[in-house]
């Protein structure tokens, strides 16, 4: 979580939240494995989305998950922008917002993923 949060701040966006599942659950005295949430956006991106059905902002800012399994292994999960436009009913006029979002969540996930 700590390289794709580091990948957001160099692209200029904005973090809102980084939440510690984990963390939580300890305070509550209950186990939980590394589960972290993280809460993103840019305004230029997200508000036309907005402007167009505003409940799209269930869904915006965007989020990714990450956490580990059973077996140690790291996973890192996010909502396709894609699905999320279908879910709000968004025209073809948002498609090229959605598509730049898409490639960006790839781009930030592949750079947060790939060993240097």
């Amino acid at each position: 979580m700590n390289r794709f949060e580091a990948e957001v701040r160099s692209k200029g966006m904005t973090v809102f939240a980084h939440i510690d599942h984990a963390a939580g659950a300890a305070g509550a005295g209950l186990p939980l494995r590394p589960t972290d949430l993280l809460i993103f956006g840019d305004a230029r991106g997200g508000t036309p989305l907005l402007q167009a059905n505003q409940t799209i902002g269930i869904d915006l800012p965007l989020k990714v998950l990450v956490w580990q399994d059973d077996s140690g292994i790291t996973w890192l999960a996010y909502n396709d922008p894609s699905w999320i436009a279908q879910r709000h009913d968004l025209g073809p006029e948002a498609m090229p917002t959605i598509q730049t979002m898409t490639a960006l969540l790839s781009a930030l996930a592949t750079a947060a993923t790939t060993c240097p």
